[in-house]
């Protein structure tokens, strides 16, 4: 049987969860929704936050929320998904799309000031859009002290996190000038979720003037659809107090609430069984020309497991078919990926739009699976 490159992390706990919303008399949004709001407030500790029916309208609500005018910009990685694009679009605002650097998936303050001093003087850039690609993280903190109101989406990123000082030596740093080295991210006797730390105490989207928590298929917390859109600080959590009468229509219904609160509940246990995966394939990668994304010293989600190649990505699909192994471009979806963006905007971007590759990695795939997978990654064109 072919393994699949994704794949949703619905077992039976998620199945009971949905089953018992469709058999109440009211399946659109309502208790379920509201329980999934307390269920995240004890892992994120935001301040307010609302339950939407998809990130497409949080991002849309995010943005309304700090009084754009049209005609102004909105600075987004050239990675970021597709319905940026659009959602920008629809109100009236202009995207700055911004190069990343090389081996990184998300943006670094030093690639944003970049964009920056090289746009037109006429273009009034008055928000950054922190899209933290694949589980990665960009360096949100440095951005927000640009001055720039951020809102930050971690949709793949839920589980990653960036240590305390005091815990810092914990997490070994990656070698910028050793990409293929083993990332530190994957180790199992490094403080992770599932171990010594408890899910609360991962800051997710803690920079950010509002924040997006996407729910869609291929997410890291998946309910088939929907996102939080929530503020930490009291001052902006009173802006989105302000949408609370927003109509039915906009919220998240009970059916995907209830599975959402199941996937919140087991994040520590498929963090664990990620983290194991990955170390597999790590091991694997090291042996091969092909390299990593360079990280941030931080703890990763194991979100994707993801080669930058080195060889055509055509060679390396047809090899991995013949195994019966799917492998996806990384970054097909996105906004550089699906020509949206010129290639010589964003070159770093689109370098690593051609070359980055997936490798299934969910919390269900079977070991024997896994280490198929790892065998196929060894012997790599």
């Amino acid at each position: 049987m072919r393994i699949e490159v994704y794949s949703p992390t619905i077992r039976r706990k998620e199945m009971d969860a949905v089953l018992t919303a469709m058999v109440e008399d009211k399946i659109g949004p309502g208790e379920q929704a509201k329980f999934l709001i307390q269920t995240a407030r004890e892992k994120i500790k935001f301040d307010y936050c609302l339950a939407l029916r998809s990130p497409a309208i949080a991002l849309h609500l995010a943005l309304q929320s700090l009084n754009l005018e049209r005609g102004q910009a909105v600075l987004v990685s050239a990675l970021s998904p597709l319905y940026y694009q659009r959602v920008i679009a629809d109100l009236g605002l202009i995207p700055l799309y911004c190069d990343v650097p090389s081996f990184s998936a998300c943006l670094s303050r030093q690639s944003v000031e970049k964009a920056l001093a090289e746009k037109s003087e006429a273009l009034d850039v008055r928000c950054i859009v922190l899209h933290h690609n694949l589980g990665y993280l960009s360096d949100a903190a440095a951005i927000a002290e640009l001055g720039i109101p951020v809102i930050e989406d971690c949709s793949h990123s839920y589980g990653t996190f960036v240590p305390e000082e005091e815990d810092a030596a914990t997490v070994a740093p990656h070698n910028p000038a050793a990409a293929n080295d083993s990332d530190a991210n994957t180790s199992t006797d490094s403080k992770s979720e599932g171990s010594s730390r408890a899910v609360s105490d991962f800051p997710v989207g803690n920079v950010g003037v509002f924040t997006i928590l996407g729910f869609e298929e291929r997410d890291m917390l998946t309910c088939g659809g929907g996102a939080l859109l929530y503020a930490h600080n009291r001052r902006d959590a009173s802006v989105l107090r302000g949408l609370e009468q927003l109509p039915a229509e906009y919220g998240l219904p009970d059916m995907n609430a209830a599975l959402a609160v199941v996937q919140f509940k087991e994040a520590a246990k498929n963090f664990v069984k990620r983290r194991e995966i990955a170390a597999l394939y790590t091991q694997s990668a090291l042996r091969t020309r092909h390299k990593r994304f360079v990280t941030a010293d931080c703890e990763y989600n194991n979100y994707a497991f993801s080669l930058i190649l080195e060889t055509g990505v055509k060679d390396v699909k047809a090899y991995a078919r013949k195994k019966d192994i799917a492998v996806e471009s990384a970054f097909e979806n996105t906004l550089v990926g699906s020509g949206i963006v010129p290639p010589e905007h964003c070159p770093e971007a689109y370098s690593l739009s051609l070359r980055t590759v997936l490798f299934p990695l969910y919390p269900r795939l079977k070991m024997s699976d896994a280490e198929r997978i790892a065998k196929l990654i060894v012997t790599l064109p």
